[in-house]
């Protein structure tokens, strides 16, 4: 018996046969040790069901369909059409063998078919954050090839899990939560784009009935892949359930010869009380990356939604003073920069300064903007190219495609196969001499387009071979320049996986601005991202993305609950509107070392046109709440609004942390006293029976500090 521990989780597994190891148990510690917990795991043996194999079929870390599974298969695989029926056993065991230092207890279980001379070895960690995950390595030990379709992986969930939590989404409305019951069957998500993709699921989560942010036990996995995936929970007729994940290969993809290997994604499994105890294990263990930032996250200005591809010297060293003017602190230049790249037609591919639009290059900005206190970054796509490029036109080769045609264009682009020894060495020496050239700090690295029909050698898929290389590139990157900062953007929130994040300093969260959209997208993508790594704009009054208009104060309101940014033509904005933003930007700066630190909280309100978000430090002293209005109200006003997460015996000061003109005044009686007196009251009474809140309107929110009283300055 093997018991892994992190945090105040626990995973149970048997490993006593020569069978696949089988997980008893995964959720809060049991206590059980000894007799007691082999007594345990006997018990959790299922009884042999009618119309079954002749002896029980419990379910293993690998689904093990040799012994009676009938679910999906663990692996699925051949030797040119035979050898198909894989039967593994457990040969050796090593116990504590990571070296990943956030892994507080692993086990690395080996197994072979010695007649079809395949070997498994399972990854089984259990992290400090209370995180588990799993993954496998297949090896052919055969000179015959053998063919890999599938290898999958899960964890074992109680029949109590009644309800499955997931995420849709399209580019500029990511991260769109749905529910539905967990039936009998396989309920799957599947992400074909060969990047995460906008429709991904952030996580898969399956809970007891009725879960929500603050209740309910809740279980939920995510495969950590930047390509092609499949994340599921398969219910079957007897009540048990599996939540598993895999990398979705392609035909022909994976063909081991002797002694080749395939390394599976890792299946990062979490469990919590309600949807922010998941939450918080994802957070604690970004927070504990070895290439974590601690420093303050800087305000950034992004110049696109400024200027698009209008990029004339003069109007962006205007617009660089403007933002140091108000507080910024990271000044991006985003597309438009190189060779011939006056719209999204052509471009893609040739990284090198247009001296047609930058005469004297781009050192002088550069120099510009660090003059102002500000940092330098650049905008790249470095896995695309345009069949209007001098490199596709030189190396039509470079292009991915299945072989006999090219995949249809997106956004007038294509794949670059980074797969390719020169294109890869193209891609990493134009962007290494550029960060030497300008002393780049931060790399905007964004990915615009789906791999269809991406393939090489003569028609060979390509897709885990691209994001495998894509890694290689960004691990080289970070060798070669460890201080330089990348965002993750694709097409905004398309690539927001765990293994991306590992590589990543900031992620974007999505190309809509609209701050009515992004409360709700910012508030799910939060469920995996911490704050810190959550890039989220300040737009211009009217968003680009849907004409909405919205006032200064709710757009800075819902970005700064993130890692605050600006994309706004700030040349254009009134006096009035520039002092503003300066205030609100010293503000976010004041509270940042709170937000990007703290515990993330979310309300589960009754009246769904409220979204209630917050940071909470760790030691309970000090917290910012997020109160929107993201529609008209089910009440008016709308009544008290918990604050959770606080510490229910300490007493706290509650304020208002921020002038709000969205309140309504009805027949001109005034607002609740406190919010103009401020109050004190105990954690309990503000996480139960909460703070009655203006009546707001339509997209106007509330910022509200609770600060414990030892803890006031």
């Amino acid at each position: 018996m093997h018991v892994l521990t992190g945090a105040d989780v626990q995973l149970i597994v048997d490993a006593r046969s020569s069978r696949v190891p089988r997980i008893v148990h995964w959720g809060r510690p049991l206590g059980l040790e000894g007799d007691a917990l082999a007594a345990f795991a006997d018990a959790s043996v299922p009884q042999i069901a009618s119309n079954s194999v002749d002896e029980p079929v419990p379910f293993s870390i690998i689904p093990d369909v040799s012994r009676g599974w009938v679910g999906l298969p663990g692996i699925e695989g051949h030797r040119d059409g035979v050898a198909f029926a894989i039967q593994l056993s457990l040969v050796d065991v090593d116990v504590d063998g990571s070296s990943d230092p956030r892994t507080a207890a692993s086990r690395t279980f080996t197994l072979r078919d010695e007649d079809l001379s395949i070997e498994v070895v399972i990854q089984l960690e259990a992290l400090e954050s209370g995180l588990v995950r799993t993954r496998l390595h297949i090896r052919n030990q055969s000179d015959d090839p053998f063919t890999l379709n599938a290898a999958r992986l899960g964890f074992p969930v109680p029949t109590r899990a009644a309800e499955v939590l997931d995420f849709a989404g399209r580019h500029m409305r990511e991260a769109q939560a749905q529910r539905h019951a967990l039936t009998v069957g396989t309920h799957s998500r599947d992400g074909r784009h060969g990047r995460t993709g906008h429709d991904a699921s952030l996580v898969y989560a399956v809970g007891t009935s009725g879960f929500g942010f603050r209740h309910g036990e809740v279980w939920a996995i995510q495969t950590a892949w930047s390509g092609n995936h499949r994340t599921f929970a398969e219910r079957q007729t007897n009540g048990r359930t599996i939540l598993g994940g895999e990398e979705l290969l392609l035909p022909g993809e994976v063909i081991l010869g002797r002694g080749d290997e395939y390394s599976s994604p890792w299946i990062y499994g979490s469990h919590g009380e309600g949807i922010d105890g998941i939450s918080r294990r994802f957070h604690d263990h970004l927070r504990a990356r070895t290439r974590h930032r601690t420093t303050r996250r800087p305000v950034v200005l992004n110049t696109w939604e400024a200027v698009y591809f209008d990029h004339q010297p003069a109007a962006l060293f205007e617009l660089a003073t403007a933002a140091a003017g108000v507080g910024v602190e990271r000044f991006v230049l985003d597309d438009g920069w190189f060779l011939g790249r006056r719209s999204k037609q052509a471009g893609l591919g040739d990284w090198t300064i247009d001296r047609d639009v930058w005469p004297d290059g781009l050192v002088p900005l550069a120099e510009h903007v660090r003059s102002l206190g500000m940092e330098f970054g650049l905008w790249f796509e470095p896995e695309m190219i345009n069949p209007d490029s001098d490199a596709a036109r030189a190396n039509p080769e470079w292009i991915l495609s299945p072989g006999h045609r090219h995949p249809p264009t997106s956004r007038y682009q294509q794949v670059l196969d980074l797969q390719n020894p020169a294109a890869y060495s193209h891609v990493r020496d134009a962007i290494v001499g550029l960060v030497e050239e300008l002393g780049l700090t931060f790399i905007k690295w964004d990915h615009n387009r789906d791999l269809i029909d991406a393939g090489r050698d003569g028609g060979r898929a390509a897709v885990h071979g691209q994001t495998v290389a894509l890694y290689r590139l960004l691990d080289e990157l970070h060798e070669r320049f460890p201080d330089l900062e990348i965002e993750s953007c694709s097409s905004g929130g398309a690539r927001a996986d765990l293994e991306v994040l590992e590589r990543a300093d900031r992620m974007w969260g999505s190309d809509c601005i609209d701050a009515h959209e992004r409360q709700r997208i910012d508030l799910w993508t939060s469920v995996t991202v911490p704050p810190e790594l959550l890039g989220s704009h300040i737009g211009s009054s009217v968003a680009h993305a849907t004409r909405r208009r919205h006032r200064l104060s709710y757009r800075a309101m819902t970005a700064l609950m993130s890692n605050l940014g600006i994309e706004w033509d700030l040349r254009e904005a009134t006096d009035a509107e520039i002092e503003e933003l300066r205030e609100w930007i010293a503000f976010y700066k004041s509270v940042r070392h709170l937000l990007h630190t703290a515990d993330v909280v979310r309300s589960d309100h009754p009246d769904p046109s409220l979204s209630v978000r917050g940071s909470v430090a760790r030691d309970r002293s000090d917290a910012l709440f997020s109160i929107a209005a993201v529609g008209t109200g089910v009440g008016a006003p709308p009544g008290a609004v918990p604050l959770p997460g606080l510490d229910d015996a300490a007493v706290y000061t509650v304020r208002a942390a921020a002038p709000a003109d969205g309140i309504l005044r009805y027949n001109g009686h005034p607002i609740p006293a406190w919010w103009e007196q401020g109050l004190r009251a105990t954690g309990a009474a503000l996480t139960v029976a909460g703070v009655q809140i203006p009546a707001l309107a339509p997209d106007s929110a509330l910022l509200i500090r609770v600060t414990r009283l030892d803890a006031e300055e």
